[in-house]
């Protein structure tokens, strides 16, 4: 006799959503292909999560939660930080496929609330570095965070004409020395 597991189920559910929505975004996704993925009935699926739209959203802030407990912030080391962040980005490039379809098919949506609340802890962590003196003071700590975050990801979204630019194996480290030029504080002349 089989026993439910709803968890092993929902687990399955998410990582078949990722692949679907990594593939094809959430308009090009079908949910009987998805749930065929996943190895359970197209009506299970809605049990779950609210259509496509709402699952698509629930893979997002998994993605969100997973990357912030596993690429913590290190604001008196952002190079490693960024440096950290790229490595993900390599090893799980179905997550970058997917965050690249989010980002074109949510232009309308508001960033959710455990998005936001990560990025408010991110600027404020960067802030205290700027007040110790590991970081710039120049330029404010949204802005600092934009472009390391940006610099972190940056061969991930491109194609093989800019990839191609760098070796893959110096990627990483223009990174790092892109993100360390961009915080360094200002130190004073000697005199």
């Amino acid at each position: 006799m089989a026993t439910r597991d709803p968890d092993r189920k929902r687990r399955q559910l998410m990582e078949a959503a990722l692949a679907e929505f990594a593939e094809f975004g959430v308009a090009g996704a079908r949910v009987d292909r998805l749930a065929g993925r996943a190895g359970i009935s197209p009506g299970l699926v809605y049990s779950f999560a609210a259509g496509k739209e709402g699952l698509f959203e629930a893979v997002y802030g998994a993605i969100a939660e997973q990357t912030v407990d596993a690429v913590p912030i290190d604001a008196d080391d952002l190079p490693e930080y960024a440096g950290r962040l790229h490595d993900a980005g390599q090893q799980h490039p179905q997550v970058m496929r997917f965050l690249t379809w989010y980002a074109l098919e949510s232009t309308e949506r508001p960033a959710s609330d455990a998005v936001a609340r990560s990025m408010r802890d991110k600027i404020t962590a960067i802030e205290a570095a700027q007040r110790r003196g590991s970081v710039r003071r120049d330029r404010p700590a949204a802005e600092i965070l934009a472009l390391v975050l940006t610099l972190a990801n940056m061969w991930q979204h491109h194609t093989e004409d800019v990839n191609s630019l760098v070796p893959p194996a110096q990627q990483r480290a223009t990174i790092t020395d892109a993100v360390r030029r961009l915080v360094a504080p200002d130190r004073p002349a000697d005199h």
